[in-house]
């Protein structure tokens, strides 16, 4: 018996606008299709094909697309067309300017569950679904052929997989536990990157353009850089002439790396920095106790929420940095604020940051509209991958 999953009626529209989630609501009845991961054929009510998929019956979103043409499997042959096409649509790498990007976006390159970027000679990848995790050898063999890298690490340490069923899992592939720290490079700036313990695979490659807006607006200003992690938006400050920079982070390991960093990348030696460990919220009031101002605000938190039941509660903690970040600024000053929780829109995003203003007492004059970068693409029929969303302001008070 084929196998395939049948879709209930209606429920075809958005996979035939192209859209490659399918949930489990959506489907009638699965054939042949028992175990985590199978490749089955998509099918309206009626039977006719839409598309080839992996079906999960233990998750909510039971099958995720991956290809429109009858017949295809998700074998190593079409993983490696796949990641090659994915990487032929980057940037071009520049020694010394540009080493390190990301090389597949999950659905947004047609390979749903699969993550993979590279560091310099360094390559990092993660399988967070049931259908990518049947292919894993597969994944395995495809990377060592194109890329060769000096060090292949697995970070399948995200808590999503429990969803699909799967456990937790990190492993060093190639190289050795000592070699999991690598230097790479973006628009110049010199970067540790610690591929083992590191946030995400590593770092957070998704700002590269913010970073480098940040850069160009911080001449002789006093920046205050929140959830700093290693320093990204830091380092940039400082190669755009900042004569202040504050870091703020509770993790001593990321501003460990953040002083390095800061080492490593010399030129307006002049700058002063000051790292401080402490939770960001707390910190920030202490801040406006001590009437402290600053030119440039950066305010780049984790993701807040990951549940729509926790929409309100995550609004109100982007809420609360902003109308703090506001009431810190000088007249004049900027704030370039972010968020990468996928379930918060660019809209409502806008919106409590509008909140955040009125109660400040301030409005703000929107510079840029900001969001990931080039290597993580937005695809149009897929607009879940548009996740990172951000705003460069400035105050300007109300008379």
């Amino acid at each position: 018996m084929k196998s395939q999953i049948i879709l209930k009626p209606g429920k075809e529209k958005s996979i035939k606008l192209g859209h490659p989630w399918i949930f489990s609501g959506a489907i009638q009845r699965a054939q042949n299709a028992e175990q985590a991961g199978a490749t089955v054929d998509v099918c309206d009510h009626k039977g006719q094909f839409l598309a080839r998929a992996y079906y999960n019956s233990k998750s909510s979103l039971a099958a995720r697309i991956f290809s429109r043409q009858p017949g295809q499997e998700l074998d190593q042959a079409f993983l490696e067309r796949q990641i090659r096409a994915a990487l032929a649509r980057r940037p071009a790498l520049r020694p010394g300017v540009q080493t390190m990007h990301r090389v597949v976006a999950s659905e947004a390159d047609f390979l749903p569950g699969l993550i993979v970027d590279q560091y310099a000679g360094h390559l990092v990848f993660q399988i967070l679904t049931a259908g990518m995790e049947l292919q894993r050898e597969a994944i395995l063999e495809t990377l060592k052929k194109i890329f060769d890298p000096e060090v292949l690490i697995e970070r399948s340490d995200e808590a999503i997989r429990s969803k699909e069923g799967l456990s937790e899992r990190k492993e060093i592939l190639i190289g050795r536990p000592e070699d999991v720290r690598t230097v790479g490079h973006e628009n110049g700036m010199a970067l540790t990157v610690d591929c083992w313990e590191g946030h995400k695979t590593g770092f957070y490659l998704d700002q590269r353009l913010a970073r480098q807006l940040v850069e160009s607006y911080a001449q002789g200003a006093e920046v205050l850089n929140c959830f700093s992690y290693t320093g990204g938006f830091s380092i940039a400050a400082k190669r755009g002439g900042a004569r202040r920079v504050i870091s703020v982070d509770e993790s001593k390991a990321a501003l460990d790396i953040l002083a390095g960093n800061w080492q490593q990348n010399p030129g307006n030696d002049d700058c002063q920095m000051e790292n401080v460990r402490a939770d960001v919220f707390a910190y920030l009031r202490q801040l406006r106790e001590q009437g402290a101002r600053f030119d440039l605000i950066v305010m780049d938190p984790p993701k807040f929420v990951s549940d729509r039941a926790h929409i309100d509660r995550a609004c109100r903690g982007y809420k609360d940095l902003n109308l703090l970040a506001m009431q810190l600024l000088r007249e004049g000053g900027l704030l370039a604020t972010f968020s990468c929780s996928g379930l918060i829109s660019r809209d409502l995003f806008q919106k409590v940051v509008f909140g955040a203003s009125v109660d400040a007492g301030v409005d703000m004059q929107i510079l840029h509209q900001l969001s990931q970068a080039d290597d993580h693409p937005l695809l149009l029929s897929f607009p879940e991958s548009l996740y990172l969303k951000g705003l460069l302001g400035r105050k300007v008070s109300l008379s």
